[in-house]
């Protein structure tokens, strides 16, 4: 699957998403907007489901980075807190519109989860409806909810989610893994059943 949804569109460029911003760039931070920032929108995307809201925290999030350049580079992982940038401002705004943060039923969601959820049914063995693996997903812990996500949904490799959470690929592993037997569990599946390769 193509990890880039068709919305938002392609306007990711720094006057779109850094236009807040009056000074000249450091060229570290236009590298990491141009790693990250589609990434980011697809995310804010699929849990917002309205390509407005995505920008505008995506938007949020990069004006945050550039004013506070020099402090998320003395961080220990800039990714990671770029990434917990992110999800507070999605969450923020889910909670302002008083919806769920942790939300799988958007309609950005299903588009996204339709071209997958065949596969990841087959590796469950899950002969249900969509909306039972979907609530398996909501009910996983944030870490391994944005884990699952990421690989499932939108179709990122692990080491892409790695980098894109500020993680190691171990981490994106053991996350994967717990979330495939919790949702096994809540399926009623047997054990052995969780297991599936790694998406490299």
């Amino acid at each position: 699957m193509n990890a880039e949804l068709p919305s938002p569109d392609d306007r990711d460029d720094r006057g779109e998403y850094l236009a807040e911003v009056q000074y000249s760039l450091p060229p570290a931070l236009e590298a990491f907007h141009d790693l990250y920032v589609k990434a980011y929108l697809n995310y804010a995307h699929t849990m917002l489901g309205d390509k407005e809201a995505a920008r505008a925290v995506v938007r949020s999030c990069f004006t945050h980075l550039a004013l506070n350049w020099q402090r998320v580079t003395r961080s220990p992982s800039p990714e990671a807190y770029a990434w917990a940038l992110l999800k507070a401002r999605v969450d923020t705004h889910l909670r302002l519109a008083g919806l769920d943060p942790q939300m799988v039923e958007t309609a950005a969601f299903q588009r996204a989860a339709r071209d997958v959820l065949e596969s990841v049914r087959s590796r469950f063995e899950v002969m249900e409806t969509a909306l039972g693996l979907y609530t398996a997903i909501a009910s996983l812990p944030e870490r391994q909810y944005d884990v699952i996500v990421l690989l499932y949904v939108l179709g990122y490799p692990s080491c892409r989610v790695a980098r894109i959470m500020g993680v190691e690929r171990d981490t994106v592993r053991s996350h994967r893994r717990l979330a495939k037997r919790r949702i096994a569990q809540r399926l009623g599946l047997p054990r052995h059943q969780a297991t599936d390769e790694e998406k490299e």
